[in-house]
């Protein structure tokens, strides 16, 4: 079993930014695709960037391209997500995943979720 806890959310002003951390347990994380997703209430919780095991590969929403950053430290069996010039439409709970093999962008094939950190932004 894996455990994730993410840590790094608040809230923050428009423009601003924040870095998530998620921490793993119980297992390396060396061999799993990581992810970041996030949900607001009444939507699906969705694909923010998934990073691969090596970290040379990397997935963004459009949304967030050349604003988020997703990388990880294998050594530390962590996995973060630098957000800068954040906006109101950032605001959400985001979720730390991991999987075995390929990243994907559905979040039906993640295997393990943290519990979520909340992101606000204020404008």
């Amino acid at each position: 079993q894996v455990q994730l806890v993410e840590s790094g959310g608040g809230l923050v002003q428009a423009g601003g930014s924040l870095r998530l951390s998620c921490a793993a347990s119980g297992r390396t994380l060396s061999s799993y695709a990581l992810a970041w997703f996030r949900q607001v209430p009444g939507k699906e919780r969705q694909l923010v960037a998934a990073i691969s095991w090596s970290g040379g590969r990397t997935t963004y929403a459009d949304s967030v391209k050349g604003r988020f950053t997703i990388s990880r430290d294998n050594a530390k069996n962590s996995v973060f997500l630098q957000m800068n010039s954040l906006n109101n439409e950032d605001t959400a709970v985001y979720y730390c995943a991991a999987r075995t093999g390929y990243r994907s962008s559905n979040n039906g094939n993640y295997d393990y979720w943290g519990q979520g950190t909340q992101v606000t932004v204020s404008s």
